[in-house]
């Protein structure tokens, strides 16, 4: 069973999506995502399967909260650097966020 302590060693951060466009290689269907956590972490890539609830334009300007500390992980000819997170909801995948808005790069604590 994971720990308190295992959770810690996660860094997950407030981004905002900069850029969305579909992922026309990827076996089931996806986003490739740019997210911006700010300066100290800078613009990263995520490769993100929630089709059913969002548009690519509805993306930008979003913020989400992300593993910012996993390694990259390549999906087809995408490197995905971050995980961006979400809910498996009835509906669909519903991503998770700030209730309010927040600086980009603050940490979930």
């Amino acid at each position: 069973m994971p720990t308190f302590d295992d959770f810690m060693q996660l860094d997950i951060r407030v981004g905002e999506v900069i850029r969305a466009e579909v992922f026309e290689k990827a076996k089931k269907p996806a986003y490739k995502l740019w997210v911006d956590f700010g300066d100290a972490i800078g613009v990263k890539r995520s490769s993100a399967q929630i089709t059913t609830l969002y548009t690519a334009e509805s993306l930008v300007g979003r913020q989400v909260l992300g593993v910012v500390n996993f390694p990259p992980r390549q999906v087809a000819d995408f490197v995905s650097e971050v995980l961006v997170l979400g809910v498996y909801a009835e509906q669909g995948v519903v991503l998770i966020q700030p209730d309010q808005p927040v600086q980009k790069g603050v940490r979930l604590g």
